[in-house]
Order: C-alpha cells, then structure tokens, then sequence
C-alpha cells in the first residue's frame, strides 16, 4: 500500500475549552481536532473537504487541561473508492506550570499521548478532482 502524508496541527487549549473542574478539556474537543485534521487530509488527498463517516476506535488516555498546548495528527492508512480509511493522535507537548509562575510553562521532554482514534471518511466520486494511480 502506498504512503501518505501525514497532516499535524497544534494549538493552545484556552480556558473556554475548560468544562470540567480543575480547566478540564471536554474529550469532544480531542474529537474535533481530529475531524480538522481529517479535512486536511481530504483536501490533500481528494481536493475536496469530503465527509467524516464514523470513528471505529476511540481511547481518551491523558486528561487535557487549558492551558496544554496539543499535537493532532493524522493519517490516510486506506483507500477505496470513495473511503478513506484514517488514525488519529493528540499528544501533550506544553503544559502550564503554575508552580514556577502563574505565566510559566514547559515544553516536555517526552510528550504525552492524551487521545487516539481512526474512523473512515468519505469523498464521493463526482467531488475527486485529484486522480491517483490504482
């Protein structure tokens, strides 16, 4: 099977992702992400925004905090005639660290693996304006 690009965005979780106490991030949040990613990838792929059809697998591993800056990634592992077949990951790189300063933060040496998921998307035929050899 041929290799695809990965696509990676990152960005700070801000106070108004907080939902829980203690500045929890809603995991739904994870999933959007991801859903962003996706349409990266499409676009990449298909030249068009295509549709997200359903997640398969699902793991919250690591609470996520405002504050937290996340890495999601994702990549195309399958491709049919119209679905494409991906797996997603957020990891934690820069967390707040309050102990040292109410503005201090720290970029980790190991980031921490917060959410995984895959799901398949779907690009219909007659939106494909980028051909690809069989």
């Amino acid at each position: 099977m041929n290799t695809f690009e990965e696509v990676m965005i990152r960005l700070r979780m801000s106070a108004h992702d907080a939902h829980y106490a203690g500045d929890l991030v809603d995991g739904a949040r994870m999933l959007g992400l991801f859903g962003d990613v996706a349409t990266e990838l499409l676009i990449r792929f298909d030249g068009d925004e295509g549709l997200f059809r359903a997640y398969d697998a699902v793991e919250f591993l690591a609470p996520v905090r405002a504050g937290d800056f996340i890495e999601a990634r994702g990549r195309i592992i399958g491709v049919g005639a119209t679905s494409r077949r991906m797996e997603f990951t957020a990891w934690r790189v820069i967390s707040p660290n309050p102990a040292a300063g109410e503005t201090a933060a720290d970029v980790l040496n190991e980031p921490v693996l917060v959410c995984r998921a895959s799901g398949t998307c779907v690009t219909p035929k007659e939106k494909q304006r980028i051909p690809h050899a069989k």
